[in-house]
């Protein structure tokens, strides 16, 4: 049976992990080994499901955005990496919706879609963003097919779509976050 993992600012991630996060984000969009790092994963909360051989199925990670900031970042590593926008509700002031997260890298193996793993990972990273950082909303950028999974555990879109460059179409996202 699979098994979740979760890891805390600053606690060890093993190589499987980034591995999946590569294969299943990454790698089919022609990114370069590398690219499933982010300059801070080490302040993140990273959230993963593992099977009983020790493949890594399924991963995500949450971060606090930091106050005072709209949660604009690179979307991955190296010179050419596009900019993701800010959400414009945290940009603009928004100090109702803080402690805020940010949701990224949200990936599962194709060969294990649709088993409901991505949602377990998904409210792991809420529950433990609650409990370490108080966290009261979430927010993220979705690519167009993972709309209509983060409409299914909560999120609305905010917006109109968006291009990411190189990554494709997105819609902004946020829920309010409640203990489930």
């Amino acid at each position: 049976m699979a098994k979740l993992h979760l890891a805390k600012p600053g606690q060890s991630i093993p190589e499987s992990y980034f591995q999946a996060r590569f294969v299943s984000l990454r790698k089919p969009l022609g990114l370069p080994l590398g690219s499933e790092r982010l300059l801070d994963d080490d302040k993140a909360i990273h959230a993963w499901i593992e099977d009983p051989s020790g493949e890594v199925l399924s991963v995500g990670r949450i971060h606090l955005i930091p106050e005072g900031g709209g949660g604009a970042c690179t979307e991955h590593q190296g010179t050419d990496a596009p900019l993701c926008p800010p959400f414009t509700a945290l940009a603009l002031g928004g100090d109702h919706l803080r402690p805020a997260t940010q949701i990224r890298q949200m990936g599962t193996r194709p060969s294990s879609k649709r088993q409901g793993l991505a949602k377990k990972v998904l409210r792991a990273l809420e529950g433990e963003a609650m409990t370490l950082w108080g966290a009261e909303s979430g927010w993220l950028h979705a690519r167009e097919r993972a709309v209509p999974f983060y409409g299914d555990s909560g999120w609305t879109v905010l917006g109109q779509p968006f291009v990411i460059p190189t990554i494709g179409l997105h819609a902004t996202m946020n829920k309010r976050l409640t203990p489930h």
